[in-house]
């Protein structure tokens, strides 16, 4: 039995798809980025840079296991919206449990890993004495939240193939209100500090995860009983779209992760700054993570649905989008830049960081934006070893030697300088191969048809 009336992408114009589902998206996930943003403000209250540059360094290790739990998110939600394109509720249902139970598993041992050897990971990645000894404390106590940020964020991801933006942004509009409450009173009220903080992100991710479940099971009934059976049908179509969804979002930790070690040749107050602008950049840029979330079950849908002249205008107004989004954004972060520095007490150093970001290398979220696009199409369209390849292309090959090289004329600037570079490159390159991709995934559509057709 099937309900195509489930399918909203089907019909209507792309862009208004476009801009809802992202700017609804964008509200949330720029709460649930919140959860860090709202940890790092309130400790710069203490007036210690070297409690923020703590935060920096266990940020950069969770970077990896969030990004592990987008990948997980994409490959669910991939599934599922392509499932309710072709009217199968059931299936739907099934992927659904059984991309949460994989999830929670995988993320499950991810979490004893890094809790076995954080201190080892943070010291390589440039951290020590005092600095290395709070950011360890901090991850023992916020970690294992990320079984519950992996619930939460394939909820989140489940809510919006199946249309329901607004109970999709609840979801993540809960954990940064619950952070921006709690925080002030754990870290500077209880006096607890980084550990209060720590605290904070547990307990607004388990509100996260606790209401996304509410929504998933109660109101659409699109999670279905917990059955092993579930994950050894779906599993494998599961794995063909989360290993290479992995690979893809782990480049960007990794990416992160070798900026920190760059810069933190610079000082303390030089990863302070990064840190602070880590959390600048996913807020003021929320809009375009939440584009390729949103972008994906319009593609998905359409896919499923044959409707291969909706595939190309979603995906062209999901560029025009980006480009537009971040013209403003950039304009607001270069007027913003001041103020910034001077709410979170940096110093020179750290200063000079944030205004090589918001003068400059902020026009690189464009590229970095059609980047994020391209990569929910291949993901959407089959595509997704694609997405890993452009990824790792930006993090893994181009980054590093841009960082260095920059870095040498410029210092800890230089390296914002460098990964802005990277993003541009990458980004042209795969927007140019995705308009590919939707043209041989429509000509391969077609003769599968006229195939069957012949066969019959």
């Amino acid at each position: 039995m099937t309900d195509q009336t489930q399918a909203r992408f089907l019909t209507g114009s792309t862009m208004r798809h476009v801009a809802v589902m992202t700017m609804t998206s964008m509200v949330g996930l720029t709460f649930l980025f919140m959860v860090d943003a709202a940890a790092i403000f309130w400790v710069s209250f203490l007036d210690d840079e070297m409690l923020m540059a703590a935060l920096g360094f266990a940020w950069t290790i969770q970077f990896f296991t969030i990004s592990t739990s987008i990948g997980f998110m994409i490959a669910g939600s991939a599934m599922v919206a392509k499932s309710l394109g072709q009217g199968n509720r059931g299936n739907a249902r099934e992927q659904a449990t059984s991309a949460m139970m994989i999830g929670v598993g995988i993320q499950a041992v991810t979490v004893i890993m890094i809790l076995i050897f954080r201190r080892d990971i943070l010291a390589f990645a440039g951290a020590e004495g005092e600095v290395l000894a709070i950011a360890s404390r901090f991850l023992l106590i916020s970690v294992p939240s990320l079984l519950l940020i992996v619930i939460g964020m394939m909820a989140s991801a489940i809510l919006r193939a199946e249309g329901d933006a607004k109970r999709g942004l609840y979801v993540t509009l809960s954990a940064g209100s619950v952070a921006m409450i709690i925080d002030p009173v754990l870290i500077l009220w209880m006096g607890m500090g980084v550990e209060g903080a720590a605290w904070g992100v547990v307990i607004s991710r388990s509100v996260s995860a606790a209401l996304g479940l509410y929504f998933v099971i109660r109101v659409h009934d699109l999670v279905a009983p917990v059955r092993l059976t579930f994950v050894r049908r779906w599993g494998g179509p599961f794995f063909i779209i989360a290993a290479p969804a992995i690979m893809t979002q782990l480049s960007s930790p990794f990416g992160n992760y070798l900026i920190t070690r760059i810069i933190s040749d610079f000082g303390e107050s030089a990863v302070a700054g990064w840190a602070v602008l880590s959390r600048i950049t996913v807020l003021a840029f929320g809009g375009i993570f939440a584009l390729s979330g949103a972008i994906g079950g319009i593609i998905g849908q359409n896919y499923g649905a044959h409707k291969f002249d909706r595939v190309r205008t979603a995906y062209r107004d999901a560029l025009l989008f980006c480009a537009g989004y971040v013209m403003v954004a950039w304009a607001i972060l270069a007027l913003a830049t001041e103020p910034v520095i001077s709410l979170f007490g940096l110093g020179p150093d750290a200063a000079e960081v944030i205004k090589a970001f918001t003068y400059v290398s902020a026009g690189g979220f464009i590229f970095a934006g059609a980047l994020y696009v391209s990569n929910a199409s291949f993901n959407n369209l089959g595509r997704p070893i694609y997405s890993t390849a452009f990824n790792w292309l930006k993090d893994g090959v181009l980054m590093w030697p841009l960082c260095i090289l920059l870095s040498s004329y410029f210092a800890a600037p230089g390296v914002v300088y460098g990964q802005g570079l990277a993003w541009s490159i990458a980004g042209i390159a795969a927007t140019i191969v995705g308009w590919q991709v939707i043209g041989s995934v429509e000509a391969r559509d077609i003769a599968k048809a006229g195939l069957k057709t012949r066969l019959r």
